[in-house]
């Protein structure tokens, strides 16, 4: 017998038929606001924080263990930002978990939770103004707040749009766009759908973390500590976007 109109079964195909696409509408639009949130973030703390990479654990990883081999001295906050991450990435999930959402509901609560640190950062950086000692208390601690809320980004990613690469790391996007190309030459220019759409996602994130790179050089350079208004106004945004 069909479902009636006004049916709980009914009710709940149409929730979910929009929730899918407003997941397919936030997996489209999303990724390249919080590409651009993740190269201001990461240029605004290697700038203003010790040269620390907040949202490229990789980074951090190659310069503790070259500190270490080599002897040098040891970046402490570099040293902690590791494992400080994966507590954050672990606390996510814990949230995650804690909110029995899934999808865009999901989506919105980590983005509101990454809008939090970020205004943390923010507050704590202009109160104390860490930049002024990079090296110092003040500055590892903004750096703790910062990796955690890039973070709570990665973690967003997996746990809410899990089709959707990821938005800070760019290798593998550089990755994606070299070998789309290489596929489209080979096909001697024949492309398909699928080609134009995998390199068009991947060049829109490169760029989106270029251009956040960009303005917050710009940024910190005008700004100084109150760089970090710029990816927190973003991250407002990203909490808006439908």
């Amino acid at each position: 017998m069909p479902a009636q109109p006004g049916s709980p079964a009914l009710q709940t195909a149409s929730g979910s038929a929009a929730d899918d696409l407003e997941l397919s509408v936030l997996a489209e639009r999303l990724p390249p606001l919080l590409s651009i949130i993740a190269g201001m973030v990461d240029l605004t703390g290697f700038f203003t924080l010790g040269n620390i990479f907040t949202a490229h654990v990789t980074g951090n990883l190659v310069l503790a263990a070259a500190a270490a081999v080599r002897g040098g001295p040891l970046n402490l906050a570099q040293a902690l930002a590791i494992p400080v991450f994966i507590v954050a990435v672990a606390a996510t999930w814990l949230i995650a978990q804690a909110s029995h959402r899934n999808g865009p509901a999901l989506a919105r609560v980590l983005l509101v939770v990454q809008f939090v640190l970020l205004a943390a950062v923010l507050a704590f950086s202009v109160v104390t103004k860490p930049s002024t000692n990079p090296h110092g208390l003040m500055a590892g601690i903004a750096v703790m707040i910062a990796v955690s809320a890039m973070a709570c980004q990665y973690a967003l990613l997996r746990l809410a749009l899990p089709r959707v690469v990821s938005t800070a790391v760019m290798t593998g996007n550089l990755t994606n766009a070299t070998l789309t190309l290489m596929e489209i030459l080979s096909k001697r220019g024949s492309v398909t759908a699928a080609d134009a759409e995998r390199l068009t996602a991947s060049l829109i994130l490169l760029a989106g973390f270029l251009i956040g790179c960009l303005v917050a050089a710009a940024a910190v350079s005008v700004l100084a500590d109150w760089a970090w208004s710029l990816p927190l106004a973003l991250a407002a945004l990203a909490i808006a976007m439908r």
